[in-house]
């Protein structure tokens, strides 16, 4: 009961709040004051009042109001309201209601979004509101339920229930979820709800304009290049691209930006503090990409050791990007554009110049790759995202069918010709533009000179220096020299019809030409024999064949190189030499020297000139993919190339261009007229020319005298173009994106040195130029030509060219005529034979789900093919492992694909084929199950089992593309390859190929060495964007090691990709995909035949001791004992210096699985399954089934090991299968769990560590996978613990790579020493000391457990196996450092022929070295025998 003198309180307390006028009182009449609870601590005040009934909402606002302004000074103030018996109606509540969420304390929270925005009904004590779905009504149960009510009661009503109804938006619930998650996220954070606050009203004011951190930076401040940064200064304004990034929270509660920016001068590395929370949140805004402007100082950063800017202030700032400003619809096509996949070349990914030209407006752009077309695949997918029309082409090496060594071909006897064997020099290369200064020549007959001809020509203007350099003519020497036609007249009188002669024929002969024709003569008339495509012919493999390296082959003296009288007179000398070599070969006349050398070899003798090809339509892409394999395999030399004549057989729906200045067209025009240029041209379907910028090299390697004569050449092609109505276009070479990357292409042609002729001179600017740059380049054409060229023709070749499409939407599967009722005929077989006929339930139920769903999508062929493949190595005898998931698949297992068998465990009889299945997830595995006797014929049972579902293997669906993985024995893996051949067809197979790009390492070691032979001295951040921009390009090609693609019997490899050999190296046994096989793989069937070492140790543990692999027990306690103690071998684990006995057994000899198996210490087969899965996994054993185990929440069988002992457990437990699927899928990618899936897992009673398990993992193993590799390690264990010798034997001769023989020689005391030596080292230890460390553990056990090493026997050592002999093993020769495998078996070899009669002879015979053979004496092997031969006169 309230007291009097608790209601005159409360009156007190209405006075202080002058709340005691009329309009207040009633509602306060029997109040009361109960209590006030003081905090000291909170400084806060607690009222307890009791009223008569709920104050209307108007009343309790203006109550609470004033209450906590009276006392504000005081205290924070807090107050209950107690009503004895409330009469509240609907309406008070709902007044109530936004009161209520106000003090839920909830911050920014989507779900309180929800329930302001309506109104809550009430019946009785119950609140009703409404939510979009179950998850969501759940949700504001589980959170507010309570809430609310105590909310409501600290307001005075009774205890209210809230309910919460589903009216359900689709829509919403997408919206739903997307917030969910990010409300998740906010919660995962854990921010607390006023930093919430903080950050909406920052986010409110922050200005949605470009960023700002600090104070604005004005346009006034001059902005410095960062180049001109070399010391530290005070203040600074720099501006820049960022390419990297990043914001850390410091220990401090400071955020720090550290971001790399260049200006394309340099590069440098700004670092910026926050000053408080605001700058925190806006610095997480600044990303890779933007452009940004920064003022701040400059320092000497000891951290990164290099000068850094601390910034002060950062604005963004406009990016400043070239624009193409055409009108719409007059935009260029780029038509010759390389990629990262020219190799070496080109470095802006094709994703990117694909973007760059849809934001340019242009309608379409071409890729031209250097003889490949590895681009396609990723430039189809970029087409595909931005809407853009890609031309598929290339740049093709076309070489001509043989060239000529005889031009005007006469039949005369080469052996009685007089010849005149000349050479000229002249003032460049152009035989249009330049002129003949120097012209000798000599007379030969019979070998012998008889006579000499020699004059200067004047040229009437001053030797270049280059002439001046490459000949030795000075202008003093020609000053007063006749003329140029004086000389040809004078000369032609001279040679009367005997035959020519010259080095290069076509160069001397086209001047000679040249100049008549000037004089209004013909042409010269006399055969004409070239000694350089002569030489070409006779001696195909010299690495070149100019003048000077075939007089040093021939002994033929040369004083001075590039006079033309020594070059005449040494060329008359090769002549005669080479026209003996053609007559002892058969060719005796003139006219017979051509027809012999278009020969099959003639495409590695001529020089490949450039042509650009564009395919129109699907032939056209399937013939340039029968080009580009052509060229790989076929016509392989130095780079790929094509015939002319193949070019011209497949050129049917291909567009080609003339190409760029290496195409015939443009080197034609440089050397002469155009009229004799027609036929050349006509061959083409359009004509290119470049930008004059792009020519530049020609001007610098002399090749043409200056921009005038580049202009002139490129009007002679728009001239001919015109004449021969062809169109004309105009295209960029682009090898770049920006004019600022070409640095990056710089430091790739830099690294190649020599070899690559780019690094003779300064590249050209080859960017990706828009429509007006490259109008502004051709305007010396006039503005009309200018835009023919460079808008209208390239559109109008872009419409040429219809959809192409380079990579195909379905998958093609070999077809093998039957192959469905064999599988299905084949399974049901084996089945019967195990289980009886006819089969239990279960088995034919699982039979027939997966036959349905394997023949129904078309996968019995993948299945029939693997079973090949498996039966022919057993039959071979070598076993198989199956890898991966396809030991769930009960199918494979009857078809003898793979040992694991994936039903329930059981038992079977192997007489009269009862059995009897334990499908209640009791026995993790059948081999786990007590040995029994049949009840029905007292057969002993054989146990199997291992309870995997299908759905693991194809999906829920059964449709996803089976992926069959399988483990051959390494040395046999080349014949299971070569098999494939024999099934399908040399041409059907092909391996799995891979393109090799420069990796990061790679491109600093580029940028390193660009910068030390430049002397650069780069900043830290400058070599990482040097860096980063090489990275990517294509370096090589390769093969995958064990995928091999079948092409099906009724397509042609050429329809999904062109094929080449590994790294073009055309002695390889295999060809590849020319695309990365990634590409194709929804395409075409990949069999994984891969090679490993656990088949060939158990056919090496087989041959020696004649035990079948197959009958080993797998229960076996001994053998089950070493994966917990070391006691089954013998030892105590201070000998072998560890608790385990799995030292050496695959899967479970690394040191992290054996500290597994010491804190789990596994006793049965399913639960080594468990540990095979939980040490592949990730976050499956470290934090999660670790911690549950050490516990004692669970035991090791029943954590989570694979991903399908998720779905299993799932289904005992009652949930619908596909869910459970889902679930499992969801866990194993790393996804976690949606609350829909805790929910039905809670339903069903699944404990609380089961779904925390889940959440935590990123990846699992398949069951079948580990169960397979378990399998092969429990025989070889077998081994270890039964034949301890045989197994050491087989170990170290097939997987030990590295030995200390001195070590192991001598025993435990010394291999333990070495073990502790490396141990020592810790992380500093080297890779080849860490896989010796493995070595000698297996080493050391060995000597503990009573075996030795005997020396090297010169005569019992083997080459590459160790040898037993008795209680010791003999080591193989190819055991000592240094000794590879092929020295080993020649001294087997020549042992073989007879004894060694001294160490000379073994050191000749056996091609030992002197390093080896001191090793061998040092070592005692050579005791018997003396240093020589010793002279034996009996």
């Amino acid at each position: 009961m309230v007291t009097k003198e608790q209601k005159e309180r409360f009156l007190v307390l209405l006075e202080q709040l002058k709340m005691t006028s009329d309009e207040w009182m009633p509602y306060f009449r029997e109040a009361a004051i109960r209590k006030v609870v003081i905090d000291k601590e909170e400084k806060s005040w607690h009222f307890h009042f009791q009223l008569a009934n709920v104050l209307p909402v108007d009343v309790y606002k203006s109550f609470t109001d004033r209450l906590a302004a009276a006392f504000r000074h005081i205290a924070a103030v807090r107050h209950t309201i107690y009503v004895e018996e409330p009469h509240v109606t609907e309406t008070d509540v709902q007044a109530y209601w936004p009161l209520c969420l106000e003090q839920l304390q909830e911050g920014v929270s989507p779900l309180v979004d929800l329930l302001s925005r309506q109104t809550p009904a009430v019946k009785g004590n119950k609140l009703f509101v409404t939510a979009r779905h179950d998850a969501e009504a759940l949700a504001v149960k589980r959170r507010f339920a309570k809430k609310i009510a105590d909310v409501y009661a600290s307001f005075g009503f009774p205890l209210l229930h809230l309910e919460v109804g589903i009216q359900p938006a689709e829509q919403e619930m997408e919206r739903f979820l997307a917030q969910k998650q990010q409300e998740d996220e906010e919660r995962a954070l854990a921010v607390l709800t006023d930093l919430a606050k903080e950050e909406e009203k920052a986010e409110a004011a922050s200005p949605s304009g470009p960023l700002v951190i600090g104070y604005p930076i004005r346009d006034e401040e001059p902005v410095r290049p960062l180049e001109t940064i070399v010391e530290e200064e005070r203040r600074v304004v720099v501006q820049g691209y960022v390419f990297d990034a990043e914001v850390t929270e410091l220990k401090s509660g400071r955020t720090l930006l550290t971001m790399k920016i260049t200006d394309y001068t340099n590069s440098i590395v700004i670092k910026m503090f926050s000053r408080d929370k605001e700058d925190a949140a806006l610095m997480s805004s600044v990303k890779k990409s933007m452009w940004v402007k920064v003022r701040g100082s400059v320092q000497n950063d000891t951290f990164v050791r290099d000068l850094v800017i601390i910034a002060n202030d950062l604005n963004e700032v406009a990016a400043n990007e070239r624009r193409d400003t055409a009108p719409e619809g007059e935009k260029r096509v780029e038509l010759h554009l390389h990629t990262p996949m020219s190799q070496m070349d080109a470095v802006t990914s094709v994703a990117k110049l694909i973007e760059q030209a849809k934001k340019w407006g242009h309608p379409a752009v071409a890729i031209t790759d250097h003889a490949v077309v590895q681009s396609f695949p990723e430039a189809y997918s970029a087409a595909k995202k931005h809407g853009m029309k890609v031309l598929y082409g290339m740049e093709a090496n076309i070489v001509d069918d043989g060239v000529p060594i005889a031009y005007n071909e006469a039949h005369r006897r080469l052996s009685d010709e007089t010849y005149v064997v000349f050479d000229v020099e002249t003032t460049g290369l152009s035989a249009v533009y330049n002129t003949i200064i120097e012209l000798a020549a000599v007379k030969v007959k019979d070998g012998e000179i008889i006579d000499r001809f020699m004059s200067f020509a004047n040229p009437h203007h001053p030797l270049s220096v280059t002439t001046m350099e490459l000949t030795g003519i000075t202008d003093e020497m020609v000053k007063d020299a006749p003329d140029v036609e004086e000389v040809l007249r004078r000369f032609i009188d001279w040679v009367g019809d005997s035959t020519l002669a010259a080095h290069n024929a076509s160069f001397d002969i086209g001047f000679l030409n040249a100049g008549l024709a000037k004089m209004g003569l013909g042409k010269v008339i006399n055969p004409v024999i070239d000694t350089l495509e002569l030489a070409r012919f006779l001696y195909p493999d010299l690495k070149n064949h100019r003048l000077n390296t075939l007089c040093k082959k021939f002994d033929i003296e040369l004083t001075q190189h590039h006079r033309a009288i020594y070059d005449a007179e040494a060329t008359g000398h090769l002549l005669m030499r080479l026209l003996k070599e053609a007559e002892e070969r058969g060719i005796l006349y003139h006219d017979e020297l051509n027809s012999r050398t278009h020969s099959e070899a003639s495409y590695r003798l001529s020089r490949p000139f450039h042509v650009t090809l564009l395919a129109q339509n699907e032939t056209g892409l399937k013939n340039l993919f029968k080009l580009v394999s052509l060229s790989h395999v076929q016509y392989f030399h130095r780079v790929p190339r094509i015939p002319r004549s193949v070019l011209v057989k497949h050129r049917d729906g291909l567009l080609v261009g003339s190409g760029c200045d290496k195409g015939e067209l443009f080197d034609n025009l440089i050397q002469k007229a155009p009229e004799e240029v027609e036929e050349i041209a006509r061959f083409y379907d359009f004509l290119e020319v470049h930008p004059p910028a792009v020519y530049k090299p020609l001007i610098e390697m002399d090749y043409v005298k200056d921009e005038e004569m580049i202009k002139d050449i490129i009007r002679s092609i728009v001239a001919l173009g015109e004449k021969l109505d062809i169109p004309v276009v105009a295209t960029g070479n682009v090898h770049y994106l920006n004019p600022e990357d070409k640095i990056y292409r710089k430091i790739l042609i830099h690294s190649q040195g020599g070899a690559n002729p780019l690094n003779r001179h300064e590249l050209p600017d080859v960017y990706f130029r828009t429509t007006d740059e490259m109008l502004d380049c051709f305007s010396f054409l006039g503005a009309e030509k200018a835009k023919e060229i460079v808008v209208d023709n390239t559109q109008k070749i872009a419409s040429l060219i219809g959809e192409v499409k380079p990579i195909k939407d379905d998958l093609y599967t070999p077809r093998i005529e039957g192959a469905d009722d064999e599988i299905r005929e084949m399974s049901y077989r084996r089945a019967k034979d195990i289980y009886g006929d006819p089969l239990p339930k279960i088995v034919e139920e699982r039979l027939e789900k997966e036959l349905k769903s394997i023949i129904g999508h078309g996968f019995a062929v993948i299945y029939l093919i693997s079973h090949k493949l498996v039966k022919k190595s057993l039959d071979d005898g070598y076993l198989v492992g199956s890898r991966g998931s396809v030991g769930s698949s009960f199918v494979a297992t009857m078809t003898e694909i793979t040992e694991v068998n994936p039903l329930p465990p059981h038992y079977v009889c192997p007489n009269c084929k009862h059995s009897e299945f334990f499908n209640d997830g009791s026995v993790g595995s059948g081999f786990d199950l007590p040995d029994k006797n049949c009840p029905q014929c007292g057969t002993k049972y054989k146990k199997d089992g291992h309870d995997i579902p299908f759905e693991t293997f194809l999906g829920f669906k059964g449709d996803k593309v089976p992926d069959i993985d399988l483990n051959f024995s390494g040395e046999y893996q080349p014949r299971a390859h070569n098999y494939t051949k024999v099934l399908f067809g040399e041409d059907n197979v092909y391996r799995a190929g891979t393109i090799g790009t420069v990796a990061d390492k790679t491109a600093y070691g580029f940028v390193k060495g660009y910068a030390s032979d430049h002397n650069l001295e780069l900043r830290g951040a400058e070599i990482d964007r040097l860096a980063a921009g090489c990275t990517g390009v294509k370096r090589t090609t390769g093969q995958h090691p064990g995928g091999i693609i079948v092409v099906p019997d009724y397509m042609e490899i050429y329809d999904f990709t062109p094929i080449q050999y590994p790294a073009d190296d055309t002695s390889s046994e295999w060809r590849t995909t020319h695309f990365d096989f990634h590409s194709i793989h929804d395409n075409l069937l990949k069999l994984d035949i891969l090679g490993h070492d656990d088949p060939t140790v158990i056919r090496m543990l087989q041959d020696l001791s004649g035990i079948d692999p197959k009958t080993i027990p797998t229960d076996d306690p001994d053998v089950m004992g070493i994966f917990s103690s070391t006691e089954p071998l013998g030892v105590t684990p201070e000998q072998i210096m560890c608790n385990v006995g799995t030292i050496g057994i695959p899967e479970f000899g690394t040191r992290f699985v054996r500290q597994m198996l010491e804190e789990t210490k596994p006793k049965t087969f399913s639960e080594l399954v468990q540990i095979s899965g939980l040490s592949h996994g990730t976050d499956v054993w470290l934090g999660n089934a670790q911690e549950l185990i050490q516990n004692g929440t669970c035991t090791l069988s029943e954590v989570i090991g694979c991903r399908d002992d998720i779905m299993v457990y799932l289904i005992y437990r009652g949930l619908e299968p596909s869910l459970a699927f889902k679930i499992m899928e969801s866990v194993r990618k790393g996804k976690g769990l949606t609350p829909e899936f805790e929910e039905e897992m809670r339903k069903h009673d699944v404990p609380e560590w089961y779904i925390d398990s889940c959440k935590k993992i990123k990846y699992m193993f398949p069951k079948a996978h580990a169960a397979a590799y378990v399998l092969m390690a429990v025989r070889i264990a077998y081994f270890k613990v039964h034949h301890p010798l045989l197994y050491y034997a087989s170990y170290f001769t097939v997987r030990a790579e590295d030995f200390d023989l001195d070590a192991m020689i001598k025993g435990s005391a010394a291999i333990r020493k070495r073990i502790e030596e490396i141990n020592a080292k810790g992380i500093q230890a080297t890779a080849k000391e860490k896989s010796l460390l493995t070595v000698l553990e297996v080493a050391l056990e060995m000597c503990e457990r009573g075996f030795t090493f005997k020396n090297i026997d010169l005569y019992r050592s083997q080459a590459t196996e160790f040898v037993i002999d008795g209680h010791s093993l003999i080591p193989p020769f190819n055991a000592i450092p240094g000794l590879g495998t092929n020295v080993a078996q020649n001294i087997v070899r020549a042992r073989e022929e007879g004894e060694f009669l001294s160490k000379e002879d073994l050191q000749q015979r056996g091609k030992v070295s002197k390093t080896l053979l001191e090793y061998l004496e040092s070592r005692g092997c050579l005791d018997s025998l003396p240093d020589h031969n010793q002279l034996s006169l009996f």
